[in-house]
């Protein structure tokens, strides 16, 4: 199963790789992909092409965010027929977020419960329900706290949670008038900038937190947050 599971992993990061080179212009340094039940995770570092570090030089930080966007809608459908073929799991949400000022980046795919892979998650990790209560007071700071919180580790470095019922009315009302773009560049900004200030993670799960990821799907009313750990604390 081990092996399987390796060639799969290694046959994803090798393509993950070539797409983002073929159409950024520059592939990452490093693509490690974890699979874990119904989850698959792709971490990407040292992403960043020289086009966009000229931009990120004249703070044009909206701009490389902006045209990674429109990329990635034409990237995705070919990265979720990929990761089928490879592992026979059926990508039903895909987030993505971009770290630019690590240069690194998350892609984060979840299928149907019928397609999960052989390697199980860990639910109980060490800091689970101190790490709820602070996810839901975080929210609370931004929009409302979440109907529903759910976390589980991946593996040894990555830790996946899923918050459903996060929409306030307004935001709703924004999303029905055609404004998702705008609410969700709003959201990054104010979302991870309280996830990046925030003092209590690492103490919480008693390890270095190196990356937080963020996305959203306003149809679904759920967000997706990954925590990156260097567990040699």
């Amino acid at each position: 199963m081990e092996a399987n599971v390796q060639k799969q992993t290694a046959e994803l990061s090798s393509y993950i790789n070539k797409v983002l080179r073929d159409n950024f212009g520059k592939g990452p340094e490093s693509v490690h992909v974890s699979l874990g039940g119904t989850f698959i995770t792709i971490y990407l570092r040292n992403f960043l092409s020289p086009t966009e570090k000229v931009l990120m030089k004249q703070k044009e930080e909206e701009t490389v965010q902006h045209t990674r966007d429109l990329l990635m809608q034409t990237l995705i459908p070919e990265i979720k027929a990929y990761i089928k073929i490879v592992t026979g799991m059926e990508i039903r949400e895909f987030y993505y977020d971009w770290g630019l000022h690590n240069k690194s980046a998350m892609f984060t795919g979840i299928c149907t419960d019928l397609a999960k892979n052989e390697l199980p998650v860990n639910e109980e990790y060490s800091g689970k329900v101190e790490l709820h209560t602070e996810i839901i007071n975080l929210s609370q700071e931004s929009e409302k706290a979440p109907e529903e919180v759910y976390s589980c580790q991946i593996n040894q470095r990555t830790i996946l949670v899923i918050r459903n019922g996060i929409l306030v009315r307004i935001e709703k009302q924004l999303i029905r008038q055609g404004m998702r773009d705008q609410l969700k560049l709003a959201k990054r900004t104010l979302e991870k900038g309280l996830l990046h200030n925030n003092n209590h993670f690492e103490a919480i799960l008693n390890t270095n937190v190196v990356d937080i990821f963020v996305d959203w799907d306003f149809d679904l009313d759920k967000s997706v947050i990954i925590f990156v750990t260097n567990p040699t604390r």
